[in-house]
């Protein structure tokens, strides 16, 4: 089921179907994208109609970030539930991992995508490291070629958004996966160099306020963002209401 917010259509699924979902899309070997848009990818998408057309033709595009939680719920169309890139990552490797499947991790900068492949290792038994390659690159075809050598079940694209869905966008003819994930700064969480927020604070829904706590520099940018995009989901509320009263 789909549900429209601010013109991104989620995937209202849980976090066991969009994993079930995903080991099917790595057996397609279809170069299938998974995208997991918050509140600020959909606000990029409003101002970039390439970067919205990328996302909405995602085979699945999962919410991840409270925002996107509250906008649906008050829009009248809840979705099912939050669902964390970083952690759909670490499941679908986990999956993975009992076959004995690879992963290519693309992203970071140099040193980090190693840290995380020893830490991957670790915590998915049986995952197999198909490749790695930093995000400080300019060329993508020397990337492509080194990607499809391999030939990996998963590749992991963290470059930030909107940058890594728009790799994913102009590469998935060229690239030879079976699913591809746009999972921005989860590398640095996976190698160790940034740490999430404590359990607690994710089950109240507020890993957001432990970023910010955390990482002061990202307030000036998130108190800029989610306003807005919240007094959209409100216009989007008000246009709906006026056209269902027209009817």
């Amino acid at each position: 089921m789909k549900i429209d917010v601010l013109g991104i259509s989620f995937d209202s699924i849980s976090m066991d179907e969009a994993v079930s979902r995903g080991m099917e899309l790595t057996e397609s070997r279809s170069s299938a994208i998974v995208v997991t848009p918050n509140a600020e990818i959909v606000s990029m998408c409003g101002a970039d109609p390439s970067l919205k057309e990328i996302v909405n033709s995602a085979e699945m595009v999962l919410p991840d970030g409270i925002g996107v939680i509250y906008g649906a719920r008050l829009l009248g169309r809840p979705l099912k539930e939050k669902v964390a890139g970083i952690d759909f990552g670490l499941s679908v490797m986990q999956e993975l991992g009992k076959r004995g499947g690879t992963v290519f991790l693309l992203g970071a900068k140099p040193g980090v995508a190693e840290e995380a492949a020893e830490n991957l290792c670790r915590r998915c038994p049986g995952l197999r490291i198909a490749g790695i390659n930093n995000g400080y690159f300019s060329d993508d075809g020397p990337v492509i070629e080194k990607i499809n050598a391999v030939s990996p079940d998963l590749l992991l694209v963290c470059l930030g958004a909107s940058a890594q869905e728009h790799w994913m966008g102009r590469n998935r003819e060229k690239l030879s996966v079976g699913l591809m994930a746009g999972l921005g700064g989860s590398m640095d969480v996976y190698a160790g160099q940034v740490q999430r927020a404590p359990k607690g604070w994710q089950k109240l829904g507020l890993e957001w306020l432990y970023r910010l706590l955390t990482e002061p520099w990202r307030f000036k940018r998130m108190a800029r963002t989610l306003p807005a995009f919240m007094m959209d989901v409100f216009r989007q509320r008000r246009r709906e209401r006026r056209a269902a009263r027209s009817r």
